[in-house]
């Protein structure tokens, strides 16, 4: 059996329960619906909302590199400091999170295994009391814009004619063919609904194991990516809504994987589908073998 690319992008339940308040370690549970957190979090850990804290919603994009530096510092995290992330559907906004980390070229960071789905379901222990932090200084060591691709080049390289990137659709088949905007409940959707031509549709649950929100095994992962044109050296982008369910693909293929050259589209299909003169596709994702 292969072994993940980077087996430290992972730490398990056991680890963060043994390590989890170890100097130079921080834990930062990263989700969409905060009321979790308030209701119980890991012993230590500090809670970040996904859409206020990681997100600029003046200018709807990532954090500046002076707002990256502001939310580190308040929540006691330094430029060494080891910071392991988890969160609610199955570690959608943590892996943004972690995506941010790796863009920002924060060495020590690691996803939780199976999220706070796992923790809770092996019973472990969540507490209400507040976690104390004690403000640092954040040093940046700079920007990794390899990791991300913003809407222009996408439809460059799709428009290209010449043998394009792999795109990788990680939403639902019924938001892939067109057939719904977004996932039920979903306030901010697109004016028009499909996908961009020539994706692969690979919803982001495929990378999971159902029974406790776990990676797969790389031979799973590259069985399932394979399938899809994926390979080491493939030129990947991932995309999906708002970019939270592509960036934990993009950890598979990166991480686990060690796909070389994958990009996160994060403008994702809000942005490709409410542009102007912009080219989709409405085909439904054809059936696994």
């Amino acid at each position: 059996m292969a072994d993940y690319a980077n087996p430290s992008a992972l730490v398990d339940t056991d680890w963060v329960a043994a390590h989890g308040s170890d100097a130079g370690v921080r834990l930062v549970e990263v989700d969409v619906d905060t009321t979790a957190y308030e209701r119980g979090h890991i012993r230590g850990a500090v809670g970040w909302n996904w859409e206020t804290q990681l997100s600029d919603n003046v200018r709807r994009d990532i954090l500046t590199a002076e707002q990256w530096r502001e939310l580190m510092g308040a929540s006691g995290i330094a430029a060494d400091t080891h910071v392991i992330l988890y969160g609610d559907n199955n570690n959608w906004f943590a892996a943004f999170a972690y995506w941010q980390f790796k863009l920002a070229k924060h060495e020590k960071v690691s996803l939780m295994n199976g999220g706070r789905f796992k923790w809770e379901q092996e019973g472990r222990e969540l507490t209400t009391d507040p976690t104390d932090v004690t403000p640092v200084d954040y040093e940046l060591a700079g920007t990794d814009w390899g990791l991300r691709i913003l809407q222009p080049e996408v439809e460059t390289l799709v428009g290209s004619g010449a043998r394009g990137p792999v795109l990788i659709d990680v939403r639902s088949p019924a938001e892939f063919s067109g057939e719904i905007l977004a996932p039920p409940g979903i306030a901010e959707t697109a004016q028009r609904g499909g996908h961009i031509p020539g994706a692969s549709n690979v919803p982001w649950a495929s990378a999971a194991n159902e029974a406790d929100g776990t990676f797969k095994s790389a031979d799973e992962l590259q069985a399932i990516y394979g399938a899809k044109g994926v390979n080491t050296f493939a030129n990947v982008i991932t995309y999906c809504r708002i970019g939270e369910r592509s960036a934990h693909t993009w950890f598979a293929l990166r991480e686990l994987l060690g796909v070389e050259n994958v990009r996160n589209y994060d403008g994702s299909w809000t942005e490709w589908g409410s542009m102007i003169g912009v080219a989709i596709e409405k085909d439904a994702p054809a059936p696994s073998p």
